[in-house]
């Protein structure tokens, strides 16, 4: 989540290219490439965004039961060294990655070509987060509080338009950078509140027995229900090799329908590729997310034009786009299944 807009622009438009270290485990689907496709199999490398989590089960599902191998793809799975996805994927280091709406608008706003080509999950499910005893239940309540996030424009400008909209005064919220620091240490030590994602940090707070208040972000304004996580790739990517897009989403679709619907086998699939992850954590954050794949979506990955166009709107009135947006080009729904 935490990312400096700055630096991520600087980053985009001088085309640095960011170390990579690389993700965990063939399985079945890495066999059955090097067994049946021989010289025929496309290499390819997808770049998550963060740490692996169930954001990502999807993915790792399709490699393990050779989804990605069934349509001819040996698919790498590499984790960012220090947020560098939208980087690593504009200057061609990989073919997709994991992003959100936030970073493709703002990438394109910058004049860097980059498309999401599917959504992870329908609805935000970010929020504001505090343990119980503090009582923040509104945006009205920041008031004297301390925050710790990442220290981003669209961060602050997030805060003050919530605050604003509830009557409260964002100079009166102390604003604390705290970087990558633990959300946990953090909150029993230095911060009131900080910007959680729910499937991953709340679900941890659970198990922890640490009670939290959540302020929902798509509660506080439609436009703030936007698509985040969601999977993109250049436009050079997709149009030089559509069928490339194609199989991989068609790939994609299918690990990701089948964590859907069987959330404890994708948990499973999700340890095995990757061992050195919270058992718990990772089985009860997947019975959480798997349904919220699809939601009341018409099939797994599909965008509205209404959510970007909002969303876009949003940050334009915030000041924080430093150029214009065609949503039209910022996503497409045409290499779904």
């Amino acid at each position: 989540m935490a990312r400096k807009w700055m630096v991520l622009l600087l980053a985009l438009v001088l085309a640095v290219t960011l170390a990579a270290g690389c993700g965990k485990g063939a399985g079945e689907g890495r066999k059955a490439a090097d067994q049946g496709a021989g010289d025929k199999i496309k290499k390819v490398v997808f770049m998550l965004d963060w740490v692996p989590n169930t954001n990502h089960t999807g993915i790792y599902v399709a490699k393990e039961k050779g989804y990605f191998a069934q349509k001819g793809l040996d698919v790498e799975i590499v984790q960012p060294s220090q947020g560098g996805t939208t980087d690593l994927v504009a200057t061609g280091k990989a073919q997709f990655g994991v992003s959100s709406q936030e970073e493709i608008t703002m990438a394109r706003a910058a004049g860097v070509p980059l498309v999401s080509i599917a959504t992870v999950i329908q609805h935000n499910t970010s929020g504001f987060a505090s343990k119980k005893e503090i009582n923040i239940k509104s945006p009205g309540d920041f008031e004297g509080k301390r925050y710790g996030g990442w220290g981003s424009a669209s961060e602050e400008a997030m805060l003050r338009a919530v605050m604003q909209k509830a009557g409260a005064d964002p100079t009166r919220l102390k604003m604390i950078n705290i970087g990558t620091a633990d959300f946990f240490t953090a909150i029993n030590r230095d911060i009131d509140f900080g910007w959680i994602f729910y499937a991953w940090t709340g679900i941890e707070a659970e198990l922890r027995g640490l009670p939290l208040n959540v302020i929902w972000l798509k509660d506080l304004d439609p436009a703030l229900d936007y698509y985040t996580p969601l999977l993109f790739a250049s436009e050079q990517v997709i149009k030089n090799d559509p069928k490339l897009a194609r199989d991989f989403l068609a790939a994609a679709s299918m690990g990701y329908n089948f964590a859907a619907e069987n959330p404890d086998q994708a948990a499973e699939i999700l340890l095995k590729q990757v061992p050195e992850l919270n058992s718990e954590l990772v089985k009860k954050s997947q019975k959480w997310l798997s349904p919220k794949y699809k939601d009341d979506a018409a099939r797994w990955g599909e965008q509205k034009k209404e959510v970007w166009q909002n969303y876009t709107n949003w940050l334009d009135q915030q000041k924080l786009l430093p150029g214009k947006v065609e949503v039209e080009k910022a996503f497409t729904n045409e290499f779904l299944p």
